[in-house]
Formats: structure tokens, C-alpha cells, sequence
């Protein structure tokens, strides 16, 4: 037996999209059926990805810096952007990851604040997947609060000398090229640095529960030399990494909802073939009120991130709004999660199932590019105009 309606036919979803968006969302959501999901679980399980194969495949399928306009990019739609990552997510939130990394955030600083040297030397490999870059930000003892960073950039002659470190960087091991951020004395700059720069160390994070089908490095800065023209000429702030990290979660809207949504659609098969005392357990009304439940989350999900997706695409959406999406969709996508993987009993801890995968990962998208604490914080200000950080 199968379902007769998925939680996007329950809310009637494609009819508030475009032809030209179904067709983006169907040519990822064929690429992650074909490529993604007979190979993640064992990428899961091993801790290993191969990151340089797949950037090139997500390339050449054109959603790598797919939102941002010339150097090879596609100029999509927000909406379309979004989509996209809804999809990647439902294959795994290391895919997402690594695509967000590379377009939102690695892309998009030189995109935003390169010169036009450094937009030509990067973004057309990069939109290509023939180069892959990362994103540091966050260090060890400061994540949330990133203007304590330690990393510094101190002029020497007419060169640069970047010291310091950054933790938990995605694609760090694979990358070539990082966006860094560090304290100067003209404030946070923003660096260009290719990896093969002496002096520059990835080292990559083992042990992880989460986001196993995804690199994650700590970068180190011993003494890094880089040119006058290393440095992003048009930022000298933290607005710079800060607008980042908002392109970056608002990708986050989406992607939650793709693995919330897999982990949905699984428990409603399972639930409709799994018989136990010689009926489906979707037959049971517990089931079904669980089932209910996570559609109509998931629907009102869905509805808020199309509709900071338009506003997006109009130029109107503000940074507080992408925070309830990123806070609500995160918070919802994680509950659902773990109700599907109470549904599928002991079955729901296995990697035969995608459940607890995309529930580890979860925890992780939970957390990452603005705590669930540090967003209801930003939402509160905005409610109230008091900041409540310190």
C-alpha cells in the first residue's frame, strides 16, 4: 500500500509555484533520487563524501551560486534558490551544506564585497565546481558572539600577515579557496586566501554524530602571508560576514523542510505497511493524529518560507524575518524528525531508513548559522526594540 497524498499534495504546494520553479525543484529532486540517496547512507556511516566529485555534478546541474547573477551563475529566483536546497536537504544537510557554503556564503562574500579581480579569479570556477571554497567565521570560543573573534590580519610592508584560527568550517579539508574573517585595525576585514597558501592548515573534525556526510575542518593561520589584494575592498565591518551567514539561513528555511519532509513521507509508508495486532498502524488513531500533526507543521512551514522567498525576490525581506524562518523551520523540521522516528520503533535507529540521519543532522542545522537562543533573541528585539544579548 502507498500514501494517496503527500504533505505538499495535502496544501496544494505547486500551485503556488511557477512552471519555471517546478522544473528547477524536479531537475534537483531527480539529481538526489538518482545520485544522493542510493550512496548517503554509507557516506554517513564512513564519515567520508566525495566532496570534489559531487561539486563538479553540482556544477554542472547549475545550483552552485545559482541565486547570484554573472561569473557563470544562473540568476535564479530566490524562491527557485530555495527549492533547490528544500530538495538537497531531503537527500542529506551535508549536500545542502555544501552547496550553502559554497553559494551563500564563500560565493557570495566575493560576489558582494570582491573586487572585480577577485570575482573573475574565483566565481566562474567556483559556480563550476572546478574550485570549492569555505567559510570562516566562527572560532572555538566564539560562535554566537563572533566580534570577540581572535583571528588577526596586521599589515606588514604592503602585505598581510593573518594569524589565528577558525572551528567547525564546512568543505575546510576540500577546499581551495577560504573567506576569512579577522580583526584589523580598519575593523573585521574579510580575505581571500587560497589554501595553498603557506602557512595555512586544515584539520579535519572527527567523531562527529552529525552531518557525517559532510567535511568539517578546523582551519589554522600560522603567519599567513597574502597580498594587498587579498583583502574584500568593499566591507570593513561585521556587516559583511553577518549579510553572509542571512543569505545562508535563508536556504536554511528551506532545507529543513526537505529532510522533515523525507522523514515524513518515510513514516507515512512505513506506518501504512507496518501491521501490528493485524492492522497498519496508520489505521490507528494515535498514529494518525501524529501523522496530522507533522503535515500541517510542515504545510505552515512551507507556506512561511515561499512567503520570505517572495518577499526576498521583491527586495523587501529584513534580517528578523529570515530569523522566524530559520527559528521556527529548524525547531519544526527537528520535532517532526523525532516523532518519525518514534513511528518507525526500533526500524527508526537504522541507516535502512533515513530517519535518524536526517534527525542527527537536524541537531546540527538546529544549532549552526545562528543558534535556536540567538534567533528568538533577534525576534524579540524586533518585537520589543530591547536587545536582550548581554
Amino acid at each position: 500500500m502507498t500514501a494517496t497524498q503527500s504533505p505538499a499534495e495535502l496544501m496544494s504546494i505547486d500551485y503556488l509555484l511557477s512552471e519555471e520553479e517546478r522544473a528547477i525543484r524536479d531537475v534537483v529532486r531527480d539529481y538526489v533520487d538518482s545520485r544522493i540517496r542510493p550512496e548517503v547512507a554509507e557516506w554517513f556511516e564512513s564519515g567520508d563524501i566525495p566532496a570534489r566529485e559531487l561539486a563538479r555534478e553540482l556544477g554542472s546541474l547549475g545550483v552552485l551560486g545559482m541565486h547570484l547573477e554573472g561569473y557563470g551563475c544562473q540568476g535564479t529566483s530566490a524562491v527557485a534558490y530555495g527549492l533547490a536546497c528544500l530538495e538537497l536537504e531531503a537527500g542529506d544537510s551535508g549536500i545542502r551544506s555544501l552547496v550553502s557554503v559554497q553559494g551563500s556564503l564563500a560565493m557570495f562574500a566575493i560576489h558582494e564585497f570582491g573586487s572585480e579581480e577577485q570575482k573573475q579569479q574565483w566565481l566562474p570556477r567556483m559556480a563550476a565546481g572546478e574550485a570549492i571554497g569555505c567559510f570562516g567565521l566562527t572560532e572555538a570560543d566564539f560562535g554566537s558572539n563572533p566580534s570577540g573573534m581572535r583571528t588577526w590580519a596586521k599589515r606588514e610592508g604592503d602585505d598581510w600577515i593573518l594569524d589565528g584560527s577558525k572551528m567547525w568550517i564546512t568543505n575546510g579539508n576540500v577546499a581551495d579557496v577560504a573567506v576569512v574573517w579577522a580583526r584589523t585595525d580598519e575593523g573585521i576585514r574579510g580575505f581571500v586566501v587560497p589554501t595553498d597558501t603557506p602557512g595555512f592548515t586544515a584539520n579535519l573534525i572527527h567523531k562527529k554524530i552529525s552531518l557525517r556526510a559532510s567535511v568539517t575542518s578546523e582551519l589554522v593561520f600560522d603567519r599567513v602571508r597574502l597580498p594587498a589584494d587579498a583583502v574584500l575592498p568593499e566591507v570593513a565591518s561585521l556587516r559583511g560576514p553577518l549579510s553572509c551567514l542571512n543569505e545562508a539561513r535563508y536556504g536554511i528555511v528551506f532545507g529543513t523542510l526537505g529532510a522533515a519532509r523525507d522523514c515524513l513521507e518515510t513514516a507515512i509508508d512505513y506506518s501504512i505497511n507496518r501491521v501490528q495486532f493485524d492492522k497498519p498502524i496508520a489505521g490507528y488513531q494515535l498514529t494518525q493524529r501524529k501523522l496530522a500533526d507533522m503535515a500541517v507543521e510542515w504545510g505552515k512551514g512551507m507556506l512561511l518560507a515561499l512567503h520570505l522567498g517572495r518577499l526576498k525576490d521583491a527586495g523587501l525581506i529584513r534580517p528578523e524575518q529570515v530569523s522566524v524562518g530559520k527559528l521556527n523551520n529548524a525547531r519544526e523540521s527537528l520535532a517532526i524528525a523525532r516523532e518519525c522516528r518514534s513511528i518507525l520503533g526500533g526500524n527508526g535507529i537504522t541507516l535502512e531508513y533515513p530517519v535518524i540521519r536526517h534527525m542527527n543532522n537536524l541537531e546540527s542545522v538546529f544549532t549552526y548559522e545562528g543558534t535556536n537562543e540567538m534567533h528568538t533573541l533577534v525576534v524579540g528585539e524586533a518585537l520589543t526594540g530591547m536587545a536582550a544579548y548581554r
